[in-house]
C-alpha cells in the first residue's frame, strides 16, 4: 500500500520476535525505554546490542522523544554505532536487505532533532549517503525501504534549519538529488521540492552555480506544469515558481530559458485574465513581480496581447493600491503589505514602459491611460503616507511606498503638484531620518524585494538609504520655484552635502562589491545634477550655506582622484563641472584662496577638458575631422552637456584666479587647441564647439599678456577669422 512521504511506520515490522512492547501511554512507553536504554548499554556483544537496539527503535519515535530523553539515547549509542550500521552490508538472517542501514537513520533522525546534533560533523558528514538513498530506486509498495526514505527527509531537514546547513547541503550535492527526485517523480517527490525551496530561500546564489542544469530542469517542469494546470494547481504553483526564479540573466540567456518564461507568461495571462477571489489573485500578482522584478517587462512578448497583458497587470495594481490604501482606516494595510510591494513593482514597470521609446510594447493611446491611471494610484500613496507615515518610519512597507512614489516624481512632475509639495516635509524628514539615525554602513545599494516572496532580493528586507531613491525627483524637483523653497527650507541642501560626503567615503573605502560601486557611483552623479540645478538657480545659497564650502573641498580632493581611473569618466565629469561651476561663486572663499587642492583641481579639469576632441580621418572625404576620442566617446552621450557646461564655467574661471593662465598655459592646452583646429577641416567642428574654444581662449587672452602673445604665436588671429570667431579676433587686434 502506498505510504505518504513523511508519515513513520518504524521499524517495528523487523523486530516481530523480539516480543511486543507496551503502548499504553507516556508512562509506559518511558519505562520501557529506561530498561531498553539498559539492555543496550549492557549488551557485551553485538548480537546483544542489535537486538536491544531493535528494541529502542520500535519504543521510539523521533517526533515523540524530549531532550532529555534524547540525550539519553545519543549518550548511550553515540555516533559510532549508527556509523556501524550504516556501514555494515549484511544483515542478519531473515532480516531485510536493509535493516542495518535503516536503524542507523533512524537513530540519526532521532538525534537530529536536537539543533545542536543536526550540526554535528557527523551528519553533516552523512549527507553523501542521504543522497544516495534518495537516488536510490523505491518500490511504492516497500514500507520498509520507504521508511529509510522518510527518516533522510527528516535528517535533510533538520540539518537545513541550522546555520551551517544550507552550505554544507549545496557545498555536498544534495540540490541535484533533489531536483533529480523531483524530476523523475520518486517516492517523496513533494517533500524534496519543498526542501528545494528551503536551500533556494537562503542559499539562492550558491545553488544556481552548483546545480544550474537540474535546477533549469525542475524550473521547465514546473512551468510546463503551471502553464497546462487547469484546476487549484495553477494558484498553488504561483507561491511555488519564485522560489526557482534565477538570478539574471540566467533565464534569458539559457536555451530552456524563453520556453519558461513564456510558459510562465501564458499561466498568468490564463490566472488575471479570469474572474478571481482575492486569495487567487494575491499570489498571481506576487509571482508576475517576481518576473519583473528581474527581468523587467522581457518576459511579456511583444505584440498586441503582450501589450494588453501589460497593461491589464499595471491596472490591476493600480486598482489594488487604491482599494487598500484609499481606506480611511490606516490599519487596512497591516497584512497585505506583501501583496500592495507586489503591486508596486508591478507599477514601477508600467513607468518604465510608459517612458520607453525604442521598441515599446505600449501603445500611445496605452501610455496615456497608463499615466492617466497611475496618477490615481499614487494619489493613494500620497494619502497613505500623510495618514501613516510620521509614526511608522521603521516599517518597510513605508520604505517601498517612498521608493515607489520617488521613482513616479522622477519622471512625471505634471501632475499631484500640491499634493507632492504638501508631502515634501515628510520626505525629508523620512530621508533625513534614516540616515543619520540609521547605520550608515547599511547605506548601499537596495532592491526593493517583495516581502516573503522568495526570487526577489534577500538584502533589502531592511530599509536604510531613502535618499538614493528620492535624488532622480530632487533633480526635477529643484529646477521649479515652489518644489525648491521647500526643499531648501527643510534643510536638503546640507543633508545632500553629507550625504554626498558619505557615499564619497564608501567609494573610495576598502574594495566592495561592484554591485554597491555601481549604485554608489551614481548616487553621486545624480546628487551633482542637484546641486548644479541649486547652484544655476540659488548661487546666493551657495555662498550663504557653510556646507557648500566643505563640499568644494571635496569634490576638489575628488577630481584628482577619479581621473586616472577606469570607469570613472561619467562621475569625474559631474564633479568638474560641478567643482567649476562652484568655484566661479566661491572664488573669494578660503576653500579655493588658501588650500593647495585648488591648483591640483584645475590640473585635473584641465585634462578632462582638453582631451576630449582630436583630428580623426574622415571615411568619406579622406581628410581630417574634429572628432570625439575613442576614451571619452562610448560616455559621451551621458557627459557632452557636462563638458560643454564645463568648458564655458572654466572660461569664466580664468580672470578669477591670477595663477590659473599661468596654469594654462603651462598645460599647453591652448597651444594644442590651436594645433587642432588648424589640422581638421573647418566644417566639421560645429558652431556650439566653436563657441566654447573662444570662450577659453578669449578669456585666456584678456587674462593674460603672454597668453596672448602665445595665442598670437600659434596663428590665432587666421584661426579666428577662419572659425568666425569675432570676439577673439577683436581682442587680439587690440593692442
Amino acid at each position: 500500500m502506498r505510504r505518504k512521504p513523511g508519515s513513520r511506520a518504524g521499524l517495528g515490522i523487523m523486530a516481530s520476535d523480539s516480543g511486543a512492547l507496551p503502548s499504553a501511554g507516556n508512562a509506559a512507553r518511558n519505562t520501557t525505554l529506561e530498561r531498553c536504554l539498559d539492555v543496550l548499554r549492557d549488551a557485551k556483544n553485538d548480537s546483544e546490542q542489535f537486538a536491544a537496539l531493535l528494541l529502542v527503535t520500535k519504543a521510539v519515535r523521533a517526533g515523540e522523544v524530549d531532550c532529555k530523553t534524547r540525550r539519553r539515547i545519543f549518550d548511550a549509542v553515540g555516533f559510532t554505532f549508527p556509523n556501524r550500521l550504516l556501514a555494515s552490508r549484511e544483515p542478519p538472517a531473515g532480516c531485510p536487505e536493509h535493516v542495518f542501514r535503516a536503524l542507523g537513520l533512524t537513530l540519526l533522525t532521532c538525534f537530529c532533532t536536537d539543533p545542536e546534533l543536526a550540526s554535528h560533523s557527523q551528519i553533516l558528514n552523512k549527507i553523501p549517503t542521504f543522497n544516495d538513498i534518495l537516488a536510490s530506486p523505491c518500490n511504492l509498495d516497500d514500507t520498509f525501504t520507504s521508511s529509510m526514505i522518510d527518516d533522510v527527509y527528516q535528517c535533510l531537514g533538520a540539518v537545513l534549519a541550522t546555520a551551517r546547513g544550507p552550505r554544507e547541503l549545496v557545498s555536498r550535492g544534495t540540490v541535484s538529488a533533489l531536483c533529480q527526485v523531483y524530476l523523475n517523480n520518486s517516492y517523496g517527490h513533494d517533500h524534496a521540492l519543498q526542501l528545494l525551496q528551503g536551500l533556494l530561500a537562503t542559499a539562492e546564489a550558491r545553488c544556481w552555480q552548483r546545480a544550474t542544469p537540474d535546477l533549469m530542469a525542475v524550473l521547465c517542469k514546473l512551468s510546463d506544469t503551471f502553464h497546462r494546470a487547469e484546476d487549484m494547481t495553477k494558484f498553488q504553483m504561483c507561491a511555488v515558481l519564485p522560489y526557482f526564479m534565477p538570478p539574471p540573466p540566467l533565464l534569458t540567456q539559457h536555451p530552456q530559458g524563453s520556453k519558461c518564461l513564456h510558459n510562465l507568461y501564458r499561466g498568468l495571462a490564463s490566472i488575471l485574465s479570469s474572474r478571481l477571489s482575492q486569495l487567487q489573485r494575491d499570489p498571481a500578482l506576487k509571482l508576475a513581480a517576481c518576473l519583473s522584478q528581474a527581468y523587467g517587462a522581457e518576459w511579456i512578448p511583444a505584440g498586441n496581447t503582450g501589450s494588453k497583458f501589460l497593461a491589464l497587470l499595471v491596472n490591476l495594481a493600480c486598482v489594488e493600491v487604491r482599494l487598500c490604501l484609499e481606506e480611511p482606516d490606516p490599519a487596512t494595510v497591516d497584512g497585505k503589505e506583501e501583496v500592495m510591494t507586489a503591486c508596486y513593482i508591478l507599477i514601477e514597470m508600467g513607468i518604465l514602459e510608459c517612458m520607453r521609446e525604442e521598441k515599446p510594447l505600449l501603445k500611445e493611446k496605452q501610455k496615456v491611460q497608463l499615466v492617466g491611471t497611475m496618477g490615481e494610484a499614487f494619489g493613494a500613496v500620497i494619502y497613505y503616507l500623510r495618514q501613516v507615515g510620521w509614526e511608522k518610519l521603521g516599517e518597510p512597507f513605508v520604505f517601498a511606498s517612498v521608493r515607489i512614489l520617488g521613482a513616479w516624481m522622477a519622471e512625471e512632475t505634471s501632475s499631484l503638484k500640491q499634493e507632492i509639495c504638501d508631502l515634501l516635509p515628510f520626505l525629508v524628514h523620512y530621508a533625513k531620518t534614516l540616515f543619520r539615525e540609521g547605520d550608515k554602513a547599511m547605506c548601499s545599494p537596495q532592491q526593493t524585494a517583495v516581502p516573503g516572496v522568495p526570487g526577489s532580493p534577500k538584502d533589502s528586507a531592511l530599509p536604510t538609504d531613502a535618499l538614493r531613491f528620492l535624488l532622480p525627483a530632487l533633480c526635477h524637483l529643484t529646477a521649479e520655484d515652489r518644489p525648491r523653497e521647500i526643499l531648501i527650507s527643510e534643510g536638503v541642501p546640507a543633508l545632500l552635502c553629507e550625504y554626498f560626503l558619505h557615499q564619497w567615503e564608501v567609494l573610495t573605502s576598502e574594495p566592495q562589491p561592484l554591485t554597491l560601486l555601481d549604485s554608489v557611483e551614481v548616487s553621486l552623479q545624480t546628487s551633482c545634477g542637484v546641486f548644479l540645478n541649486l547652484v544655476v538657480t540659488t548661487p546666493d545659497l551657495i555662498r550663504r550655506d557653510g556646507c557648500f564650502a566643505s563640499l568644494m573641498d571635496t569634490l576638489m580632493k575628488s577630481l584628482p582622484f577619479l581621473l586616472p581611473q577606469q570607469g570613472h569618466l561619467v562621475l569625474a565629469a559631474n564633479v568638474a563641472t560641478l567643482g567649476l561651476m562652484m568655484a566661479r561663486i566661491l572664488a573669494s572663499f578660503p576653500v579655493l584662496q588658501e588650500t593647495p587642492s585648488a591648483p591640483a583641481f584645475f590640473e585635473a579639469a584641465i585634462c578632462f577638458l582638453s582631451q576630449a576632441h582630436a583630428a580623426q580621418e574622415d571615411p568619406i572625404s579622406k581628410s581630417l575631422a574634429m572628432a570625439v576620442v575613442p576614451d571619452y566617446e562610448a560616455a559621451w552621450a551621458d557627459i557632452r552637456e557636462l563638458w560643454f557646461l564645463g568648458m564655458q564655467a572654466f572660461a569664466n574661471c580664468i580672470a578669477l584666479f591670477p595663477w590659473l593662465p599661468h596654469m594654462v598655459l603651462q598645460s599647453s592646452w591652448p597651444q594644442d587647441l590651436l594645433e587642432l583646429l588648424g589640422k581638421v577641416a573647418p566644417d566639421s567642428v560645429d558652431f556650439e564647439l566653436i563657441a566654447v574654444f573662444q570662450g577659453i581662449l578669449l578669456e585666456l587672452a584678456r587674462a593674460s599678456q603672454q597668453g596672448k602673445e602665445v595665442i598670437m604665436s600659434q596663428q590665432g588671429k587666421e584661426w579666428a577669422n577662419l572659425y568666425g570667431m569675432a570676439a577673439l579676433e577683436q581682442c587680439l587686434c587690440e593692442l
